[in-house]
């Protein structure tokens, strides 16, 4: 098992290569003190240069920048979550102090309510003046700073969207306080709760039973997730946790799948074009990026609008094809497609003709729209 998460992290280091990592040393008034910082940016950061990236913040820097950085890199890679930008803070034997709180009120105080200031009203704004960056924002913790990261939900707005909380060691009243505040929250907000049965006992338990009372909670903006990983322990369960966090955070910006097309949209009596346009603006909405519709959802919700016959979802999907891809024979392929269903082969040949000099999409060739083109012509006898 070892080896086998030693391999993984090596491997995830070695994605991450291929991103441009930063150091740089933050002088922070808040704490009287500079901060190290690792800041990992997408593979294209400097030639996308109207693209925005969401915030991956990540504490404990010194041991998880890497795996969560590697983990960002990988799955954004294969477009199963957006590009963004990871920056990490090292805290070294710092992070205690930074993590401290009253011991009445237990909320941040000292150092802590000083290190709650720096990222909120100095790292945050700094980063978000410095690069291009989306109004989305995920924190990542482990025991006493996953606790830590907590204590942005009480902001309002809460400065954090998304909250990967890795054996948490929370701090007392944390739990009722949790419960009494998520619901309150009208703002999407995504929460994700690790543990390991090999873990800290009292960790693993109070994991549990925070995971329990979270589980219940009612409230449509509220996105729970947890795990509890069979053999993990303490330390390992951050290599299976980050991919885990990272993957269900994110489930609705990957591509359709085979099983969203078979038991989603090949199910829909709905508009499929409708379905394929509310994709993308939830994404939009929550993590707020633009982005083309990709070929695969486009060739996915098309075909599905082919077999249900939703030829008016069709000329929608071609239409928006053509506009985003026009060098291209998508569009042009099902919007023939839909003038060839629709009793109208002409316009559908004279449109496979048209597209003979674009470049080729997936199975889409420009010799299988020329032969649609001649098996009209031969049909029609035009």
């Amino acid at each position: 098992m070892k080896k086998h998460l030693l391999f993984a992290i090596c491997v995830f280091i070695n994605f991450a290569s291929f991103s441009q990592t930063i150091y740089e040393e933050f002088n922070s008034t808040r704490l009287g003190e500079s901060r190290r910082l690792k800041i990992q940016l997408p593979r294209n950061y400097d030639a996308n240069i109207e693209k925005k990236y969401p915030i991956v913040l990540v504490l404990d820097a010194d041991y998880l920048f890497e795996p969560v950085a590697g983990n960002v890199d990988y799955f954004s890679y294969w477009e199963d979550m957006p590009e963004s930008i990871v920056v990490g803070v090292m805290q070294g034997n710092s992070r205690y102090e930074d993590c401290s709180y009253d011991d009445n009120t237990f909320m941040p105080s000292d150092k802590g309510a000083q290190f709650f200031e720096f990222i909120g009203l100095e790292l945050i704004p700094y980063i978000d003046k410095k690069y291009r960056t989306a109004k989305f924002i995920i924190g990542v913790g482990h025991d006493f700073t996953a606790n830590f990261l907590n204590y942005y939900l009480f902001k309002d707005p809460p400065l954090l969207n998304g909250y990967i909380n890795l054996s948490p060691d929370m701090a007392p009243m944390m739990e009722e306080r949790l419960v009494e505040r998520i619901p309150q929250i009208p703002g999407k907000l995504f929460y994700y709760l690790a543990t390991g049965t090999d873990d800290i006992k009292g960790l693993m338990e109070a994991s549990e039973d925070l995971n329990s009372q979270l589980s219940g909670l009612k409230s449509k903006s509220f996105n729970y997730y947890y795990d509890n990983f069979e053999g993990a322990t303490h330390y390992s369960l951050g290599g299976r946790g980050i991919p885990n966090a990272l993957e269900k955070i994110f489930s609705v910006y990957r591509p359709i799948s085979k099983k969203e097309f078979s038991e989603v949209l090949l199910k829909m009596d709905t508009p499929i074009s409708q379905y394929l346009l509310d994709k993308y603006k939830v994404i939009e909405d929550l993590f707020g990026i633009t982005n083309n519709i990709r070929v695969n959802d486009f060739i996915a919700t098309a075909t599905a609008s082919e077999k249900r016959k939703q030829w008016e979802s069709l000329r929608e999907i071609a239409t928006l094809a053509k506009k985003q891809y026009p060098d291209t024979v998508l569009g042009d392929y099902y919007l023939g497609r839909y003038y060839e269903e629709t009793g109208e082969p002409k316009k559908a040949m004279k449109i496979f003709q048209g597209a003979y000099d674009k470049e080729e999409v997936d199975f889409i060739t420009i010799d299988k729209l020329l032969d649609r083109a001649d098996k009209i012509k031969t049909d029609f006898g035009y």
